[in-house]
């Protein structure tokens, strides 16, 4: 271990190594100085804590007022760290495998239904702006990418003829998604417009970089307004939105799961509320933007 310590070892593997994003690294760096500080305060070594320690840790901060789900993380950056470790060989076991923490009530996501989705993608405008903002929707709602993944695209990853987009996800995960019909016109009409190169970004912001994850979320607020659709809508509603519809028509959790480029199916049960109405595992089916059938997309 070097003379940082386990902490910013651990913090410096997420980076180089694993490639964590800014955010998650910040995430993980507020959570594990908590424990530092905590074991600061009572005169221990990450090191040497035990099972108790944990428990007592975790004990601590359900005292301080921590949610439920702030504990869960808590607990979670707590594996990962001495996950790490073991594998390194500075610890014998890890103290924090174990340990529960509260059980955190379940909030079903917020989702447009099908009139409000195509009440808010279908921007009637040939002005190049309008045309950006529709193959924006679009593709947010025809593949359920996140943020950073549509943001990060260029137009080398979109198959047009097959129907396709390539997508970097987390943990540097790529994985293959359909794009559907209505979807792909608008992509073309936009590209048509602003004259997009291969290496171009789909969506250009400033200087011809990549726009910004904050600048889409603004854009979306206004156009959310703008179409009449009066619900907070932000890029991860309508990752809801996808995945909601998707399972409501196809009832095929494993593929939506796939799509949405979840590691773990849990992640994607939250959706699972819904009343499904038929099975239907091929995209087009199921999609309620996307008529067409695309050979091979779930093979």
């Amino acid at each position: 271990m070097n003379a940082t310590g386990p902490v910013e070892a651990f913090l410096a593997h997420l980076s180089v190594e694993r490639q964590g994003s800014p955010h998650t690294l910040d995430a993980y760096r507020r959570d594990l100085g908590v424990l530092q500080a905590w074991a600061d305060g009572n005169g221990r070594a990450l090191l040497d804590l035990q099972g108790d320690d944990i428990r007592a840790f975790i004990a601590s901060e359900h005292r301080r007022g921590l949610s439920p789900k702030s504990l869960q993380r808590r607990l979670s950056a707590c594996r990962s760290l001495y996950r790490w470790l073991l594998k390194n060989g500075q610890v014998a076991a890890s103290p924090a495998e174990a340990i529960r923490a509260p059980k955190a009530p379940r909030k079903l996501p917020q989702v447009l239904d099908v009139d409000e989705a195509v009440q808010l993608v279908e921007i009637a405008t040939d002005a190049p702006l309008g045309l950006r903002d529709r193959a924006l929707l679009e593709l947010f709602y025809s593949s359920g990418l996140r943020l950073a993944e549509t943001c990060a695209l260029r137009w080398a990853d979109l198959d047009f003829e097959q129907g396709l987009v390539s997508v970097l996800g987390k943990g540097s995960k790529q994985r293959i998604v359909p794009v559907g019909s209505h979807a792909r016109a608008a992509l073309q009409a936009w590209r048509e417009a602003s004259g997009g190169t291969t290496a171009s970004p789909v969506f250009p912001g400033r200087g011809g970089k990549p726009i910004t994850p904050r600048a889409v979320q603004l854009r979306l607020r206004q156009l959310a307004m703008r179409q009449g659709v009066f619900k907070r809508v932000h890029p991860h509603l309508l990752r809801h939105s996808f995945a909601s519809h998707m399972l409501e028509s196809s009832g095929d959790l494993r593929g939506v799961q796939e799509l949405l480029g979840h590691a773990d199916i849990a992640t994607t049960q939250i959706y699972t509320h819904l009343d499904f109405q038929h099975l239907a595992k091929v995209y087009d089916a199921a999609h309620p933007r996307a008529k067409r059938k695309i050979q091979g997309a779930h093979e």
